[in-house]
């Protein structure tokens, strides 16, 4: 393991401190105030600078991050809610949204609200509001490396209707700066199950301002809104007076080993600040952008997905509503990272541009 630029053997650190904690490690507790009352939560600390927390209760999604000191994300004035305030008609699931590092969208509908053969869907489904059983914490030393791992699962279901389960691993180690999400999601019922999922990543001051500009390895780029200007995609503005949310739709293109890759990074923060996501094309084809510059909600959201960022009823009607058979799997990857300094930025963009010339390539093998 390396510990400030010094690597170590696994018997060399331990004869060195009392606890692997003076180095890093999880912390579980309970929130206790307002609405946040009850809900558990597990903090990472890497040991490098990243600390991010863990929601149990709100399917194991992450709230807070920072990195040496500075917050990565946006907040919203909600909190880390409890998932019994939740309200799942029409728009009522912004009342419980906190934004964070990362609120999953989905499992059986995710999008705008809709009704779709009969039923009342809300907006973007039910999984962020839906506490997690059987949580361990299964971090330990693996070699000379000490693995931060959390794993629970969450269930959607209803009599006589669609049953998905989804198992979620979250992972670091000590002296990282990334953490890998690993889902895997399973039709445990016996009749075909719609099966959306979208992974609602959001930047935010002051990681996210003026100076910010996201990076990404999309092949084909299109609005939703009329007033969605694709010139601007990229580029950010301070916050705003009566602004409108804008939504980008990124098919992505990928690397040879199949990831696609997304950054916002921010070189005038900290010397060059960026948060970097990448994921697997294969079962996360597609991603969302999320632009939202106003006065308090000032926030981008990126947005790895496997189907279009649509109602239920949108996506069937289009023949894109993804499905699980009744057994069948589906596992999906997220990788979320820090870049640290102008040389990250700069490698990081470079292996962008590099996808996206092979992609336009004609011919290539």
């Amino acid at each position: 393991m390396k510990v400030h630029g010094k690597t170590y053997a696994r018997d060399e650190l331990l004869e060195r401190m009392g606890s692997v904690a003076q180095l890093g490690g999880t912390r579980h507790y309970t929130l206790s105030e307002g609405r946040a009352a009850g809900v558990r939560a597990v903090d990472f600390d890497t040991g490098a600078g990243l600390r991010f927390t863990v929601l149990p209760d709100r399917g194991l999604d992450i709230s807070l991050a920072s990195y040496k000191g500075t917050n990565l994300v946006h907040l919203t004035a909600n909190g880390e809610v409890h998932p019994s305030y939740y309200e799942p008609q029409g728009l009522g699931w912004l009342r419980t949204f906190f934004a964070g590092l990362l609120t999953t969208c989905g499992l059986t509908y995710l999008g705008a609200p809709c009704n779709h053969d009969g039923e009342e869907l809300g907006l973007h489904g039910r999984y962020t509001n839906s506490p997690a059983c059987r949580v361990c914490d299964l971090s330990g030393w693996e070699g000379d490396e000490y693995f931060l791992k959390l794993r629970g699962v969450v269930e959607e279901s209803v009599l006589f209707g669609d049953k998905v389960r989804l198992t979620r691993t979250i992972s670091s180690h000590i002296g990282s700066r990334s953490l890998v999400i690993h889902d895997v999601a399973e039709n445990f019922g016996y009749k075909t199950s719609p099966f959306t999922i979208l992974y609602h990543i959001n930047p935010g001051f002051p990681l996210l301002d003026d100076t910010s500009k996201l990076i990404l390895s999309a092949r084909d780029t299109a609005a939703y809104e009329d007033w969605a200007s694709i010139d601007n995609l990229h580029r950010f503005s301070r916050p705003m007076e009566h602004c409108r949310e804008e939504n980008f739709h990124h098919t992505m293109a990928q690397d040879s080993e199949g990831f696609a890759y997304c950054a916002m990074v921010n070189p005038s923060l900290c010397d060059g600040l960026g948060l970097c996501v990448r994921f697997q094309t294969d079962t996360l084809p597609f991603l969302n952008e999320w632009k939202m510059m106003g006065q308090g909600d000032y926030v981008v959201g990126i947005e790895p997905c496997n189907v279009p960022c649509r109602s239920r009823a949108a996506l069937a009607k289009n023949g894109m509503l993804a499905v699980l058979e009744p057994g069948e799997t589906r596992e999906m990857h997220v990788t979320i990272s820090v870049l640290d300094g102008p040389e990250e930025i700069a490698v990081f963009a470079g292996q962008v541009e590099d996808i996206r010339r092979w992609v336009s390539t004609p011919n290539r093998s």
